[in-house]
């Protein structure tokens, strides 16, 4: 016959081997976020290779996460892992859409639709910061390109009807992807005007340039 004592002493056990699972997890979580937001920063500063290794080991992180569900699925499935996986779909999509120009697919990440969803509508802002590099190095037909992307993921999103009340915290995503696009729109604007006044003064300088001096009459 069992004593409470042993009783609790088996519990006490159980609760420190989950509490274990769940430092060990948490950590590999807060990992696995920082692998991928640094794959998207290799990513604008066009350093493929280092993205795609720092991508392969947040992966990594992400499936031994994955595979540890089945024993702790409580302690796992959280807001921590969600944020997680949400990092991780943001940064494949994004280098997807950079070196591939397409759409990774939620099946090739293997990660829930909701998490990718989520990350999908965070790429947005990775987009804006595209186009303002764009703008800075004069290539406008760039950063139109970009807000053509931000504006595709952006309607396509909408369109989910009402499935897209079935993912928590995309209103609020949405609402600060629409603050982003109008935004890098008005960015673009000015940058197509201003080039646009640029090129019209240019007409009116002297043949040899702005700095020109003009001649003397020697007569």
């Amino acid at each position: 016959m069992s004593t409470l004592k042993s009783v609790l002493q088996e519990i006490k056990t159980e609760l420190m081997e989950k509490n274990k699972v769940r430092e060990d997890s948490h950590e590999s979580m807060r990992k696995a976020t920082s692998l991928s937001k640094q794959a998207i920063l290799r990513i604008h500063q066009k350093k493929y290779d280092e993205a795609e290794k720092l991508m392969a080991e947040a992966k990594e992180k992400i499936s031994s996460l994955q595979k540890m569900t089945e024993e702790c699925p409580e302690i796992i499935y959280g807001g921590m892992f969600s944020a997680a996986l949400q990092e991780y779909s943001e940064a494949n999509i994004f280098y997807t859409l950079v070196k591939e120009s397409r759409f990774v697919t939620a099946k090739e990440l293997n990660v829930p639709s909701v998490d990718y969803v989520l990350g999908l509508a965070d790429a947005i802002g990775e987009y804006r910061r595209l186009a303002l590099d764009a703008l800075r190095e004069g290539d406008v037909e760039k950063g139109e390109e970009c807000l053509a992307t931000m504006d595709e993921i952006f309607t396509e999103l909408l369109a989910l009807d009402e499935a897209y009340m079935l993912v928590p915290g995309l209103r609020h995503k949405s609402d600060i992807a629409r603050r982003i696009i109008e935004s890098t729109r008005g960015d673009i604007t000015l940058e197509v005007r201003r080039k646009a006044l640029e090129d019209q003064l240019k007409k009116f300088e002297p043949p040899n340039g702005p700095n020109a001096k003009p001649r003397k009459n020697n007569s």
